[in-house]
């Protein structure tokens, strides 16, 4: 994902350009520490924009993005079965938007392969008909409390990944809802081997775009809380567009939360931490709930790159922003 000797240049980008996408948790591999102070590029960029200084420009929609490959891996059963018909949700590595590839909307994420080892694949089978969200069958929006068969606050997870903290962060709440959106299908399967095996039953899993899912289906003012724990930071200069948490993204979030609905937040990669204050600092929609970064949620685990970063003697950040 990213070089294991380099340090990047980082800008924090508040602008209001609607052109990321979601992301779900970033690959295993080596990580680069840096701080908000040390963040030149081989020493030829200035340091990073400190708090306030002029942000990094988004490229504006319809700048040529990167391409789009199909997952790579998977079989033509699973490529036609990931290509939902009539759903109003963009189909993973087959964009129908009705735009050239040229004008598409810059991601998040990277399709991966789709192929289920043999627990993923057991526990698909067992539990997709129970747990899982066809896109395809959501044509006339999501009902939440026809979806989970109770009235109960809705909560949505942005990139579950694998699931083990979804599924912990479930049985820790018994009292909500939880949609967690997930673009990555064998992470979607390995999520309800968690689920069973926690015995968590208050979970969807939905496979999509999160920006999508939450402009098309999710609606307004519905929402309790939304947590994005450790998204891609995509540290490289070239790929800072494809960061997720612009000020597009928190003013979409915004809509959709009820008033005094909470916007979670964590990652342990520090500029990134400074984006994400910025840009939920510049949303009039949100407050943040803390004088600047907030404490650690009681319900949430250390996850796999939280245990990761930590190691690596990075710091946490989490952030909790509230609609006014």
């Amino acid at each position: 994902m990213q070089g294991s000797t380099r340090t990047v240049n980082e800008g924090i980008d508040v602008s209001d350009a609607g052109d990321e996408g979601a992301g779900i948790s970033r690959p295993a591999g080596p990580r680069v520490d840096s701080s908000p102070s040390d963040v030149s590029s081989g020493g030829s960029r200035p340091d990073a924009s400190p708090l306030g200084s002029p942000p990094a420009a988004s490229p504006p929609l319809g700048s040529p993005p990167l391409g789009s490959p199909a997952v790579e891996g998977s079989s033509v059963e699973d490529r036609a079965a990931d290509t939902p018909t009539g759903s109003r949700i963009t189909p993973i590595g087959a964009p129908t938007d009705g735009n050239p590839l040229h004008f598409r909307r810059v991601v998040s994420f990277h399709p991966r392969g789709g192929r289920l080892n043999d627990v993923q694949r057991r526990a698909w089978d067992a539990h997709a008909d129970r747990w899982y969200l066809d896109p395809a069958q959501l044509i006339d929006g999501f009902d939440p409390v026809a979806t989970f068969a109770r009235d109960a606050p809705l909560v949505v997870e942005v990139g579950s990944g694998m699931g083990e903290s979804t599924a912990a962060m479930a049985a820790a709440r018994p009292e909500i809802n939880l949609l967690a959106i997930e673009v990555y299908k064998p992470g979607v399967a390995q999520t309800f081997h968690h689920l069973a095996r926690i015995g968590a039953t208050n979970v969807r899993v939905l496979r999509g775009d999160a920006v999508d899912v939450l402009t098309e289906l999710i609606p307004a003012g519905s929402l309790t809380e939304l947590w994005l724990f450790f998204p891609d930071p995509w540290p490289k200069t070239r790929h800072l567009k494809r960061r997720l948490v612009t000020r597009a993204f928190t003013e979409l979030v915004a809509t959709r939360l009820r008033p005094g609905g909470t916007l979670r937040m964590a990652t342990d990669w520090a500029p990134y931490a400074e984006q994400m204050l910025a840009v939920g600092t510049s949303t009039a929609a949100l407050r943040n709930e803390h004088s600047g970064w907030a404490p650690r949620p009681s319900f949430r685990p250390k996850t796999r790159f939280e245990r990761r970063g930590i190691a690596a003697d990075r710091k946490i950040y989490d952030l909790a922003f509230v609609k006014r």
